[in-house]
């Protein structure tokens, strides 16, 4: 496998130096922070996160709040309560983007939440007693439990809710093959993916870095060369 530091020095480079680079990796995350979230901003976060998979992110961020109204603040056990007019009704909500089945998932989810909730405490709690170096098995735990959690939806929600998570977009996943690491053009089996949390994990340990950082770093070592500005508007920062 090639050497991180020569990755690290080649994003550097390609972005105009190790100045430009550094804010672009976000603040180092903290997993144990996640404990305090409390569980409405967890199904809010991944509320966000569905109804933005597939569509312009700025768009569903503008249109947040109408979400926060028509959706009750994601009080979990609120929403469960409510009756099947409740959510049929909102498939005509102008407040909101009107997807019937990315609807459906919030309801399915607020019933995950509680449920996690009821068994850790919290839904944070949950996600923050999780082993750091096991992303992947808690991605699929999201996947087979939740509701439209799969993929790279419950990546980037673990990276909103500021968990420390590495996200296998087509740069990094190219990145990673260039770097020697075999696995396929789209690394989604457990194979590939396996992988991947074990070469990012050894990085982490031999760099003292984030995996967040190393995924982006990553990615901005390879592919198009966006501009600074370009991908903090892509990545919310």
């Amino acid at each position: 496998m090639l050497d991180f530091q020569k990755i690290h020095a080649r994003a550097a480079k390609r972005k105009g130096g190790e100045a430009v680079l550094a804010p672009l990796l976000g603040p180092a995350p903290d997993n144990k922070a996640v404990a305090k979230v409390p569980d409405d901003r967890i199904l809010s976060t991944m509320a966000e996160r569905i109804f933005a998979a597939g569509f312009v992110w700025r768009v569903i961020e503008q249109k947040w709040p109408g979400f926060e109204e028509a959706f009750l603040g994601f009080e979990p056990k609120r929403l469960l309560f409510q009756p099947d007019d409740f959510w049929h009704e909102l498939a005509s909500d102008s407040r909101i983007v009107r997807n019937p089945q990315k609807i459906k998932s919030v309801r399915d989810n607020a019933a995950f939440v509680d449920r996690v909730s009821k068994e850790h405490g919290s839904f944070g709690k949950f996600i923050a007693g999780w082993p750091a170096d096991d992303q992947v098995g808690l991605t699929a735990y999201l996947a087979k439990h939740g509701s439209r959690l799969g993929g790279n939806t419950g990546q980037y929600f673990l990276r909103w809710l500021e968990w420390d998570t590495f996200v296998v977009s087509a740069d990094m996943a190219a990145a990673l093959r260039d770097a020697g690491l075999d696995i396929t053009e789209n690394p989604t089996s457990k194979r590939d993916l396996d992988k991947i949390q074990a070469q990012i994990n050894r990085w982490s340990a031999e760099t003292g870095l984030p995996r967040r950082h190393i995924s982006r770093i990553l990615a901005m070592s390879i592919g198009e060369n966006r501009s600074a500005e370009a991908l903090r508007e892509y990545m919310g920062d």
